[in-house]
Formats: structure tokens, sequence, C-alpha cells
């Protein structure tokens, strides 16, 4: 079971409501797969009581399954044989971002393809481009484009995360070292100017890091709902990439913010 690190993130823990607080962990565990009642304490600024109520509240509710000293999300064992990832929502969103990414990939280009459900669309497009070197640490999405002919593929190393199946943390990160490639499509969970970037699981922050750092370009790709939002903690900036991609359900409103802020704000539709 995976260590969770106390870290600065975009929201008050310590006076969240507890229904908002159960959805956050379960948020979390919808990311990691598992946690420990200590860590959770120390993230949310609990006690272990409090989170063993939580967890008692959400195993009732069908979500989870308690275990000694934690929990874990009840179907990724089913997700994982499935090779299925848990985030389906706004896939019409998703399929319309990933057409307009295929714009900006080329034959003989190299690129990085982050975990998630909207990079996960990109792959499905990719089939029939030609010499074209793909680097991730999702799983579903080497699977997918491992036995295409023109596309090699190459995985990073790490610990694996179930619901996203995905491989993270520092030996993720490690990969990327040395690296200068043309591409990297960043996936996230919500961003604000305020904010940033911002993700629910602390250990992909490192390799999310790694992975600008390789890429000459980065195109973030993110549906029109994650706008405005935030998870738990930020990786930086908006300033780290250089495009954001999303659909055309953008409010008018953070249209004129991104463009006030010298943002490139491209719009899938």
């Amino acid at each position: 079971m995976r260590t969770i690190i106390v870290f600065e993130h975009t929201n008050n823990l310590t006076t969240m409501l507890a229904n908002q607080r159960r959805d956050k962990i379960l948020e979390l565990l919808k990311e990691d797969g598992s946690a420990k009642v200590i860590n959770l304490a120390r993230l949310f600024k609990v006690t272990e009581v409090t989170i063993r109520q939580d967890l008692e509240k959400l195993e009732k509710d069908g979500l989870v399954l308690r275990e000694h000293g934690g929990a874990f999300l009840k179907n990724v064992e089913d997700q994982v044989k499935t090779f299925s990832l848990s985030n389906q929502d706004n896939l019409d969103k998703k399929e319309l971002i990933a057409n307009k990414c295929l714009e900006y990939i080329e034959s003989g280009d190299t690129i990085i393809l982050d975990s998630g459900s909207t990079t996960t669309e990109i792959a499905k497009k990719l089939k029939g481009i030609k010499n074209l070197t793909v680097i991730t640490n999702a799983l579903n999405i080497a699977l997918m484009l491992g036995a295409e002919p023109g596309i090699e593929v190459i995985m990073t190393g790490g610990e694996f995360k179930p619901p996203t199946l995905s491989l993270t943390g520092q030996k993720a990160a490690d990969f990327f070292t040395g690296l200068n490639v043309q591409k990297l499509f960043l996936a996230t969970a919500g961003l604000s100017l305020k904010a940033g970037l911002t993700y629910p699981s602390i250990s992909d922050l490192v390799v999310k890091k790694a992975m600008i750092n390789a890429a000459d370009t980065t195109y973030l790709v993110a549906d029109s709902t994650k706008i405005g939002k935030s998870s738990f903690a930020s990786l930086g900036a908006l300033s780290l990439i250089n495009y954001i991609i999303t659909d055309g359900g953008i409010e008018e409103k953070y249209k004129n913010l991104f463009s006030d802020n010298d943002i490139e704000l491209i719009i899938a539709s």
C-alpha cells in the first residue's frame, strides 16, 4: 500500500466538511487504489478515528473495502483485469480533443503520452501513423500501440497504480533524465490560474515535472469540466506548459483569463 506524503495543496483541509472530505478521500483512492488511515489523517489534519469513520461510511455506500490500517477501491481488481480506466466521463469531449491533437503529431515525431483517459483517446487515434515513437507511463496505452506497425513504444519503469493503469514515483521520473523529445501530451485533474496544474496523487508530481523537462513543447489536454477546478496537489503554474487543448465547452471568462495571461489556448470542435 502506497505512502501518502503530506503536501502543501490547494484546499483548506482543516475546515473541510465531512462529506467534502469523504469525496476527496474517494478521489484519492480512485487515483492511487489504496490508502493508509495514518496517512489520510495527516493529509486531512484530522484524527485517525475520524478517518476510520469516513472509510466505514464509504464502505457502507459500497465504494471502498476496508482492511487493517486502511482501505482500497472496491472495483480496482476488475478494472486491472479488463484494462479499463475508472474515469469514463465526458468521453465525447475527450475524443474531440484527441482529434485536435492529431494536427500536432507528425510522422518522425517522438512524443510522450501521459497516462489518463484523454491521452488514451489520443492513443486510439495514432493507429496508422508511421515512424512514430511513443514514450508512456500508461500500461493500457503501451498495450494498445505496442503491436502497431510503424510505432515504437517505450515504457517507463515505476510503481504500478491500478486505477489509472499507470507507473508512477521516482523510478518513473528518473527514466526521463537526459531525454529530449519533441512533444508531450500531459493530462491533469484540474487547472486554474491560482492553483496551476493540480493532481490527486502526490506521487505523480515528480513524474509530470520530469516529462515536462524532457519535452520541447508541452500540450496540456483537459476537457472543459476541469478548467477552474483544483485537486489535492499543485505541480506548479500554468507557465510550465506551452498550450492548452480543450473543447468548446470552456467558459468565456476562462478564455479571457488565459488570453490576458499569455496562455495559448487551442479549442477542439
